[in-house]
C-alpha cells in the first residue's frame, strides 16, 4: 500500500493547460442517476448511483469500459508520457529480494529480477551454496497474473507448503512441493487465503487455517468463518478435523504457532486491530505423554493485543496490555492451564520503554527485539531472560523487516531499507554476534544524492506529528517544488522509510516526497492507533491536512504544486481530506478506496473492519461515520481538485463499487478545472501479487496524471 522539472515557462503553461479546463468541457461519459433513498437513524440519505454497486451487471461493466477509455484518452494527450513509462520501466527492473528462511542448512527466499512479472522462490543448500529455482511463478502465466501468496518450509527443509492465486484475488489454493525433486505432492486444498500454517515436527502434516467449503455456511458468509484444521499428508481435506473455531464469532481471524517439540499449539484470535484472544492446547502425540487437545485460555475478554511464541518449556507473550508501547512476558509451561490467565503467573522480562517494542523473535538461546523510534527501526539481541546483549548497528535510519531464524538455530536474518537505500539482507551469527551483508537489491540509486529528513508539526488539536521528507540534494525550499504527500493512518500500520522504485522518476526530476505518520497508525503504540479510529477517526484527517499546511507554510511547496496520494484506508483518507479541504491540493491519487462509509460493511470482507471504523447501522457509530463519509460529502458546484481514482475488478478486500460511485458523483458535482478520472483494472486485485506489467501500466497512468497536474516535464 506504499510508493520532469519544467524546461521553460511556455512549456509549463502548455503542459498544465492540457489537463486543466472547464469542468463542463470534459465531456465525461454519460452516467444515469437512479435515486435511492435511505433513512438511517432519522437522517435521509440520497444515493443516485446505487446501481453502480453491482459490478456484475452489463450496464455497470459498459459504464466502466467507457470510463476507462475516457481516462486513457485524457492521459494519452500528456506530453512526455512515453518518457515517464520508459523511466518507470527502468526503475522497476531494480527488482526485489526477500529475507531467507533457514531450515536445517537450507535457505529459502524470493527474488525478482529485471522484467520478471513475479518473484521466483529459490532454495540454497548451505549459507554459501548455489541457488536453485524451487518455484518459478512466471512460468505459470505469461502475463504474470498468477501470484505466490505465501509459503512455509517444513522444519527439515524437505517439504514446502505454498499458496497460489490468480488475477489478484488472493483466494489461495494450497500445494505441497517436494524440495528435493521439485515436484508437487497430490495434496491440494482450496480457500486458504492468507494462510497461517505450522508444520508438525515429523513433517507428516501441519495445522493451518482456511475458509469453509462451499455450501457449508449460509450464503454471504463464505468470506468469514476462518478456522484451524489439521492436514495429514495424503489425506482428503474433506475428511480432516476442524481443530479450532467452531462456535466462534465468524469475524474472528485465527493465526497459529506450534512449539518446536509439537506439544503446544497456540491459536491467536484477532478481533479487529485492537484486540485479540489466545488459546493454547497440548496436542502432543508422544506415547510418553500424549496431550488432550483441549484449548485453554491464556488471554481472553481483555481489550488488548497479544502475540504468543510457544516454546517447549513456556510461552513468550508480546502484548500492549497495560503498556501501549508493548512489553514482553514469559509464562512457564509448568503452571497449570487453569492458572494461565492469572497475570501473577506472568513474568515480565522486557518492560515497556519509550520506544515501541514492535516485534519479538525467539531464536535458539536468544530473543531478538525490534523497536520503533520515531517511525524508524532499532534492533537488539537479548538473552532468554530478556537481558540486552547487544544493539545491532544499522546502516542508516530506516526500516527493519522479516526477522527470520530457527527455533533451535543460532543465526538471524533481517531486511533493512530506507527511502534512498535499496533493500539489503543481513545475516548475524548469534554465537559470535558478527554481522555481514547477505544480499542486496542492485540499483544505480545513490543514497548520497538524496536528503532524508524528519520534521515534526502540530495538528489541529496541538498533537505533534512526525513526517519524513525525501528530495534531491541542492533543492531549494522556495515554495515552488512539486510535492507528493502520502498518508495512511489506520489499522495500527506504521509508515516507516521504504525504498519504492516507482517514486524515483518523480524524485530525480526535483519532486519532494512527504510521508506523514498520522494517528491511527502504529508508530507510537496503541494510544496512537486508538487516537485515529472509531469516533476519533477525524484526527487522522486533521493530521494530514495539517501536514499539507506545514509544507506550504514552510515553503516546501504551494497548493498549486501539491499532490496527495493514499490507498485502501489511505484511499478513505484521500476522499475525506478532498471533501473537507478541496482548496488545499492541486490533485489527488485515490487508490482502492473505501468511500461510502455508511454501507462499506455490507460488502466482501469489510465486516472485519467494524472494530476500526464502526457500523453505521448502529446509531452511536452512525453519528461519527456520517460526519466524514466522503461519498455523502460531495456537494455540487464545489471546485474539487483533479482526481484519479483507481480500483480493480478482482479486489477481494475493498469492493470497487466505492471508486465507481465516487467517480460518478464527483464528475457530476465538481466545478473545478481538473478532470475526475476513474481507472478500473480488469485482472488485478487490491495490490498484493500484482505483476510488474500491470504495475508499470498503472504507475505510468498515476505519474502521467501527477506530472501533468504539477506542471512537470
Amino acid at each position: 500500500m506504499r510508493w520532469l522539472l519544467t524546461i521553460g515557462v511556455a512549456l509549463t503553461v502548455a503542459h498544465t493547460v492540457s489537463l486543466a479546463q472547464s469542468s463542463k468541457s470534459w465531456n465525461y461519459p454519460p452516467t444515469k442517476k437512479a435515486f435511492v433513498f435511505d433513512l438511517l437513524h432519522g437522517v435521509r440519505i440520497v444515493d443516485p448511483y446505487r446501481w453502480l454497486e453491482d459490478g456484475n451487471s452489463k450496464e455497470t461493466q459498459a459504464w466502466v469500459e467507457q470510463q476507462n477509455k475516457f481516462t486513457q484518452s485524457v492521459l494519452a494527450r500528456v506530453p512526455g508520457r512515453a518518457k515517464i513509462r520508459e523511466r518507470l520501466g527502468a526503475f522497476l527492473e531494480i527488482g526485489a529480494l526477500g529475507t531467507p528462511r533457514p531450515r536445517k542448512g537450507r535457505y529459502f527466499y524470493t527474488k525478482r529480477e529485471g522484467t520478471q512479472n513475479q518473484p521466483t522462490l529459490y532454495v540454497r543448500d548451505g549459507l554459501k551454496g548455489k541457488d536453485r529455482v524451487l518455484i518459478d511463478i512466471n512460468a505459470l502465466a505469461k502475463d504474470g497474473t498468477v501470484a505466490l501468496d505465501w509459503w512455509f518450509p517444513s522444519r527439515d527443509g524437505k517439504l514446502l507448503a505454498y499458496g497460489l492465486s490468480r488475477d489478484g484475488s488472493e483466494i489461495s489454493t494450497l500445494y505441497i512441493r517436494n524440495v528435493d525433486t521439485g515436484k508437487d505432492l497430490p495434496d491440494k486444498i482450496e480457500r486458504t487465503r492468507a494462510c497461517s500454517l505450522a508444520w508438525l515436527p515429523d513433517q507428516s502434516g501441519f495445522y493451518y487455517t482456511r475458509y469453509p467449503a462451499a455450501g457449508s455456511v449460509p450464503k454471504g458468509e463464505e468470506k468469514y468463518h476462518r478456522h484451524v484444521y489439521l492436514h495429514m499428508i495424503g489425506r482428503d481435506p474433506k475428511d480432516e478435523p476442524k481443530v479450532f473455531g467452531k462456535g466462534r464469532n465468524p469475524e474472528d481471524w485465527p493465526t497459529i504457532a506450534l512449539s518446536p517439540d509439537g506439544k503446544w499449539l497456540a491459536v491467536t484470535m484477532h478481533q479487529g486491530w485492537a484486540k485479540s484472544e489466545v488459546y493454547i492446547a497440548n496436542v502432543s502425540t508422544s506415547r510418553a505423554g500424549p496431550g488432550d487437545g483441549v484449548f485453554h485460555p491464556l488471554a481472553e475478554k481483555t481489550p488488548a493485543l497479544f502475540d504468543v511464541i510457544p516454546r517447549n518449556d513456556g510461552f513468550y507473550i508480546h502484548t500492549n496490555l497495560g503498556a501501549p508501547r508493548y512489553r514482553l512476558y514469559r509464562l512457564d509451561a509448568k503452571i497449570p492451564a487453569k492458572d494461565w490467565t492469572n497475570r501473577a503467573n506472568w513474568k515480565e522480562i522486557v518492560p515497556e520503554q519509550k520506544d515501541k517494542l514492535e516485534a519479538v523473535a525467539a531464536i535458539g538461546d536468544h530473543l531478538i527485539a525490534e523497536y520503533m523510534h520515531d517511525a524508524t527501526g532499532r534492533l537488539q539481541i537479548l538473552d532468554r531472560a530478556g537481558k540486552r546483549l547487544e544493539t545491532v548497528k544499522l546502516p542508516a535510519l530506516g526500516s527493519i523487516a522479516g526477522l527470520s531464524g530457527e527455533a533451535d538455530g543460532d543465526e538471524l536474518f533481517y531486511s533493512f531499507q530506507s527511502f534512498a537505500v535499496a533493500p539489503s539482507i543481513y545475516h548475524i551469527d548469534l554465537k559470535t554476534r558478527k554481522q555481514h551483508l547477505w544480499g542486496r537489491v542492485k540499483t544505480e540509486v545513490k543514497a548520497g544524492d538524496y536528503i532524508v529528513e524528519q520534521v515534526k508539526y502540530k495538528s489541529k488539536d496541538g498533537t505533534v506529528v512526525p513526517m519524513f521528507l525525501t528530495y534531491k540534494k541542492g533543492l531549494k525550499k522556495d515554495g515552488m517544488n512539486p510535492t507528493l504527500l502520502y498518508g495512511y493512518g489506520g489499522f495500527n500500520i506504521s509508515l516507516t522509510p521504504t525504498f519504492a522504485t516507482t517514486r524515483f522518476p518523480f524524485l530525480e526530476k526535483g519532486g519532494v516526497l512527504a510521508v506523514a505518520n498520522l494517528r491511527g497508525g502504529g508508530e507510537y503504540g496503541e494510544d496512537w492507533h486508538r487516537a485515529g479510529m472509531l469516533d476519533k477517526k477525524q484526527n487522522t484527517f486533521d493530521d494530514f491536512i495539517a501536514a499539507a499546511e506545514w509544507l506550504i507554510a514552510n515553503k516546501v511547496t504551494r497548493k498549486e504544486k501539491l499532490a496527495i496520494q493514499g490507498g485502501s484506508n489511505g484511499g478513505l483518507l484521500m476522499g475525506a481530506v478532498t471533501t473537507q479541504r478541496p482548496d488545499l491540493f492541486r490533485c489527488v491519487v485515490c487508490q482502492v478506496p473505501l468511500l461510502d462509509m455508511t454501507r462499506y460493511h455490507k460488502f466482501l470482507i469489510a465486516r472485519l473492519w467494524i472494530p476500526e471504523y464502526g457500523n453505521a447501522d448502529k446509531k452511536k457509530d452512525f453519528k461519527w461515520i456520517y460526519a466524514y463519509s466522503p461519498y455523502q460529502k460531495v456537494y455540487g458546484g464545489t471546485a474539487y481538485p483533479a482526481m484519479l481514482i483507481t480500483t480493480a475488478a478482482s479486489d477481494s478486500r475493498v469492493d470497487p463499487l466505492h471508486a465507481r460511485k465516487m467517480a460518478a458523483r464527483m464528475q457530476a458535482a465538481t466545478s473545478g478545472t481538473g478532470p475526475i478520472l476513474l481507472r478500473q483494472e480488469t485482472r488485478a486485485g487490491h495490490g498484493a501479487g500484482k505483476p510488474r506489467g500491470l504495475i508499470l501500466d498503472e504507475q505510468t497512468d498515476i505519474w502521467t496524471f501527477v506530472f501533468s497536474q504539477l506542471g512537470m516535464q
